[in-house]
This record gives structure tokens, sequence and C-alpha cells, in this order.
């Protein structure tokens, strides 16, 4: 027999398990641990509620906002987001520390690189197992003729190829970021100028020659300082909120559910023996 769930209580207001177990549908179990998802929701309510109880106890008044046309905030979540409006002062960028991060992280400041290459599609859906099983086989027996005689890549695309580019031998032209699908765009990130490589995609096996790639120069401080901003003031946000919650939930008196990794570890050995 399975133990009874013990109630989960925030400063004596007991959280109704209706609402819990409700709220379990939104939170995934992995398979075997049925109690994984009970115990996330009732941490995101006892949260809730403790967030609510701050609200009140700073005589906070909820004034929904409208989310989108039609779309407005319920009366917690207004009340939750003025606390955390006022409860959270996140450190201002520092432009001394924004110009480190930037010289110690060049690569994440680069314009895109160009690349010039071309490829063959073996044209296979991801879900028919069969499907890409055949197209590997495929372009494995073609890889071996091209590296076998390199002058024939255009001959074997035009004849091979899934892809529109057979009737320009597979050449794609001049390609940057986003031009295609990221599995793609990260094979010719990776390869040498001249190299072949057999890569997946979502459209099936790809034979790529990369032809020749301009890297991306570093970009101006003065360029990227805006983006670098906006990420330290999302970081730094992230981790005040993390620190005034944990010190709400420190003050507390919860009980049926635990917000600490011991207590989470004690709850998936219970889960185990349910």
């Amino acid at each position: 027999m399975k133990p009874l769930l013990p109630p989960v209580t925030v400063n004596g207001t007991t959280i109704d398990p209706g609402r819990i177990a409700a709220e379990a549908q939104n939170h995934p179990a992995p398979k075997g641990k049925p109690g994984h998802a009970w115990r996330a929701a009732a941490r995101a309510l006892a949260l809730r509620e403790l967030l609510l109880q701050e609200a009140r106890a700073r005589g906070i008044a909820p004034c929904p906002t409208e989310l989108a046309p039609g779309q407005w905030e319920t009366d917690d979540e207004a009340a939750i987001r003025a606390l955390l409006e006022q409860a959270i002062r996140p450190e201002p960028a520092d432009d001394a520390a924004l110009a480190a991060y930037y010289d110690a992280h060049p690569d994440q400041f680069r314009a895109p690189s160009l690349y010039e290459a071309a490829h063959i599609l073996f044209a296979a859906t991801p879900g028919d197992a069969g499907a890409r099983d055949q197209a590997h086989t495929n372009a494995e027996a073609v890889l071996a003729e091209i590296t076998a005689q390199p002058r024939r890549f255009a001959e074997l695309a035009a004849h091979h190829s899934a892809c529109s580019s057979k009737t320009a031998g597979g050449l794609l032209g001049q390609l940057s970021s986003g031009d295609t699908v990221p599995e793609f765009e990260a094979a010719l990130a990776t390869m040498e100028e001249g190299a072949l490589s057999l890569v997946e995609t979502r459209y099936g096996i790809h034979i790529i020659r990369l032809d020749g790639r301009a890297r991306g120069e570093v970009l101006p401080l003065d360029a990227v300082r805006p983006r670098l901003r906006e990420a330290h003031e999302k970081a730094g946000w992230a981790k005040a909120s993390r620190d005034y919650v944990e010190a709400l939930i420190a003050g507390a008196e919860i009980t049926g559910v635990s917000f600490t990794d011991g207590g989470n570890r004690e709850e998936s050995r219970r889960d185990g023996a349910a």
C-alpha cells in the first residue's frame, strides 16, 4: 500500500490536494517516478502561496495588465509580478565588467562566417527508420565513389541528389548563418576546406563538400555593447530573483514538500518505495 501523501502547508496555510493533483498535469514525470510530478506541482504551488503571502504582507494591491489582446493577468499573477518588481534589485551592468567579458570571449561576438559548399542529398524523413538506413547506405556508396574520383562530384550530384541544387552540380552558393538547418550549419563550422563529410539532418543524409570559408571578424565592443548589457541584466535579474526566493523559503515554515537537494533525495527514495 502506498503511504498517504503528507499535507503541504506554507506558514500554516494548507495547499488543497486537489489543486496539487491538477497542477501535476503540467509537470511530466520520468518513467518509474510517479511522485515526481506531484512533488514538482507541490513545490510550484507552495512557492506561489509564499509569494502571495509576502505580497499581502507588503500591502500590494493587484493591478492586472493585458498580456495579449483580450488576455489579462489574474489577480494572483499581478500581485506576484508587482512583488518581484518591488523586491528585486539586480546589480546594474558595469561597463568595465562588460568590456572584460568581451575581451575574454571574442568568438561570441564574431560576424557570421561565410561558406562556399556543395552537397548531395539522399532524402529520408526522421520517422522512417528504413528509409534513413537505406539513405545512409546509398550515401556511403556514393561518398566512396567521390573519394576515389573527386571530379565526379557534380555528375553524381546530378544523378543522385534529391535537392534542386543537383542541376548546378550540388553547388549551394554562398551560405551564412541561418541559411541552412542547424545540423548542416554545425557541420560546415567544423569541416576543413576541401573536406567531404557525411551529415544527417531532418531532411535526410547529405554528402557535404566545403569549398571555402571566410571566418567572420570580431565585432567592435561598441557594436555589441547593447547585447552584452541586455544579457548581463537578464542574468542579474535571474540571480537576484533566485536569491530572493531562496531567502523567503529559508524564513518560511513549509511542510509536506522540500526545496532542498537533501529533501529531494529523500522524496526520491520514498518515490521508489511507493
